[in-house]
């Protein structure tokens, strides 16, 4: 690994901010230099879509990037996170539809923009959210069945939690994701949402888009295979942080309107603590 891809990978994911980063410091040296590259990708991909000046130049910027994820795999990157990213491939053997799919993912926000129904809305977090739990796990060394189930739940769990976080932003957007079936079923319009409106109808629809994701939450937590508790630490420690986000908006859906609900560093950093304590003893 070059020092400037490592300082390049490591400065994306410390400058996001992220929730995921309070997970990475249980990594062994190789697995959590591994993850920042994982990341750094991640985070340039969203970015080429929610930073661009105008959606043609995303689209451009999006083609140019996926031109770079083929040269990667062909073993020529040129860019500093992906240089970085393709000796975490060669060493974790990372599957290349994986990446791809993320690709994909990112790639939908820029032509779609509704969601008919929850399944539709579904194999979008398959690719934006799943597919990196996945990649994770051949991170975190957990192989089987079982480990691909909780990393599936996982992922989903995560995705429609960061949806009713950024339900404002998105909005801002012109990106409503709440099905459209849902939407319907509580009947609220969709100038509601558009417009930050808490009313009864909106405050019903979020908790039971909350509800959705908390029942991810709690699948992943019982399909978590015991034999792998000790490398998932850092899957848990994710887990709870998110688990707790989660918590804050199902106490005060109408939040998600007034500002970004997040947690404190020092909350973020006792559930840490806490967890990788708990994966180690138990």
């Amino acid at each position: 690994m070059t020092p400037f891809a490592r300082s390049a990978t490591r400065r994306l994911t410390r400058a996001s901010q992220s929730n995921f980063a309070y997970s990475f410091f249980v990594l062994p040296r190789a697995q959590r230099e591994g993850i920042y590259a994982l990341y750094a990708f991640c985070r340039v991909s969203d970015d080429l879509v929610d930073a661009a000046a105008s959606p043609e130049a995303a689209a451009a910027a999006l083609k140019a990037w996926r031109e770079e994820l083929d040269r990667t795999f062909a073993g020529a990157p040129g860019h500093p996170v992906t240089r970085e990213l393709l000796r975490v491939i060669r060493h974790f053997a990372l599957p290349r539809p994986l990446c791809e799919a993320i690709l994909e993912g990112v790639e939908m926000d820029l032509t779609r923009t509704r969601y008919a129904t929850f399944a539709d809305l579904e194999g979008y977090c398959r690719r934006v959210a799943v597919a990196v739990g996945l990649l994770c796990l051949r991170l975190f060394g957990a192989t089987g069945e079982a480990a691909e189930h909780y990393a599936y739940r996982l992922g989903m769990a995560f995705q429609l939690t960061n949806i009713l976080r950024d339900l404002r932003a998105d909005a801002e957007r012109g990106r409503l994701y709440p099905p459209q079936e849902d939407l319907r079923t509580f009947g609220v319009p969709e100038e509601d949402l558009l417009e930050g409106r808490a009313t009864a109808r909106v405050l019903d629809l979020l908790r039971f888009e909350a509800a959705r994701a908390r029942g991810y939450f709690r699948e992943a937590e019982t399909s978590l295979p015991s034999a792998h508790r000790r490398v998932l630490a850092a899957a848990e420690i994710m887990r709870a942080i998110y688990s707790r986000l989660l918590a804050k908006i199902e106490a005060d859906p109408a939040r998600v309107f007034r500002e970004r609900v997040a947690l404190s560093a020092p909350r973020k950093l006792l559930l840490a603590l806490g967890t990788s304590l708990r994966c180690r003893v138990g």
